[in-house]
């Protein structure tokens, strides 16, 4: 009974494109069964699922991208109780000596999901955490847009003929949006003041509503930040900023980081060995989400300032002889701890909603 079971045991592999995916299935000693391309449509998500299962029990999926060309398929997938696990797309060097195509992609990811190399969970986009993500990229967008508005209103000042660009020399960027929209061109554009006037006016114009918009997801994204991670929030020098953003790398199920050790690497705040003969020392990690590492770099920035348990152990390392940099690092090593804490008490209190 046993042997017949493993007999029909199968790992699949899927490589992810905007308008279809490539499935492929593999044995567990790795050798190709199958492959098929489907459209990425719901028919297209079921009739993959459908072609997977009739070569027997479907042991693990590995799926590239699955927070971006495979969420969609990675949520039919899960729905059906099917292991998903994230396969990261092949180097440079392995795709120059196996060569590049859809189905070899799509094998590849099969054989790491039989070989054990991909055992990464993909996060669930199915919560409270997913609408805080889509709110955040809106967000950003905006604060981008405002910028190179802003830039551009103070090109056009030092451009602007002369009279008018003394009335607005001197002034804040704030004041000078307000005195932009005063300003009333004339009729008469081929003038180059009242066009001056106009396309200042019209900047000032763009800035002031993408403040409004920023000024309004802004207080949602505080709302839904407060609701989905309150003790995350509580914690000295954490913000609805850098709190949204550490929500956002460990997703709505954060279980599926093993351990804090795990969601240190994922922020890129696990130590990395960098000795060499007598010398014994670590080194920042340069992988991970990086915004999840800025977000870990500024709650230790506000602590060393202004917490006073975290400005003692400053002065007790940097008597030891560390740098500020290795301090830094032992302090975002710390500070990862606690947010993997509080992340996984508030997920299992019930309190991240998943509807």
């Amino acid at each position: 009974m046993i042997d017949q079971q493993a007999e029909n045991t199968v790992f699949a592999g899927v490589d992810t494109h905007t308008d279809t995916h490539h499935a492929a299935v593999v044995d567990p000693l790795g050798r190709p069964v199958a492959d098929q391309e489907f459209p990425t449509t719901t028919q297209g998500y079921r009739a993959l699922l459908t072609w997977l299962i009739t070569f027997g029990y479907v042991q693990a999926v590995g799926v590239e991208c699955t927070g971006s060309y495979g969420a969609g398929l990675t949520a039919v997938l899960s729905a059906a109780d099917l292991m998903v696990v994230e396969v990261n797309a092949p180097d440079r060097g392995t795709r120059h000596a196996c060569g590049k195509s859809d189905p070899i992609d799509a094998y590849a990811a099969a054989r790491a999901a039989a070989s054990g190399r991909a055992t990464a969970i993909p996060k669930s986009h199915a919560g409270t955490v997913e609408a805080l993500r889509q709110l955040r990229v809106a967000r950003a967008s905006a604060i981008k847009a405002r910028t190179q508005a802003i830039n551009q209103l103070i090109g056009l000042r030092v451009t602007a003929p002369e009279p008018l660009r003394a009335s607005l020399t001197g002034l804040t960027r704030k004041a000078l949006v307000k005195c932009c929209l005063r300003l009333r061109p004339g009729a008469d554009l081929r003038c180059p003041a009242d066009a001056a006037r106009y396309a200042l006016r019209q900047l000032a114009r763009r800035i002031r509503v993408l403040t409004e918009e920023i000024d309004e997801v802004t207080e949602r994204l505080t709302m839904l930040t407060t609701s989905a991670g309150p003790e995350l929030v509580a914690l000295f020098g954490v913000g609805t900023e850098t709190a949204g953003q550490l929500l956002v790398t460990a997703g709505d199920n954060p279980e599926r980081l093993r351990s804090e050790a795990a969601f240190a690497a994922l922020c890129g705040a696990a130590p990395v060995p960098a000795s060499s003969g007598r010398t014994d020392r670590h080194r920042l990690s340069p992988g991970g989400d990086r915004q999840a590492n800025r977000a870990l770099h500024m709650i230790a920035v506000v602590r060393m300032r202004y917490c006073p348990r975290a400005r003692a152990y400053v002065a007790r390392r940097t008597q030891q002889g560390l740098t500020k940099k290795d301090i830094i690092r032992c302090l975002k090593r710390f500070i990862g701890r606690e947010v993997y804490r509080a992340l996984t008490r508030t997920h299992s209190s019930g309190t991240i909603s998943t509807t």
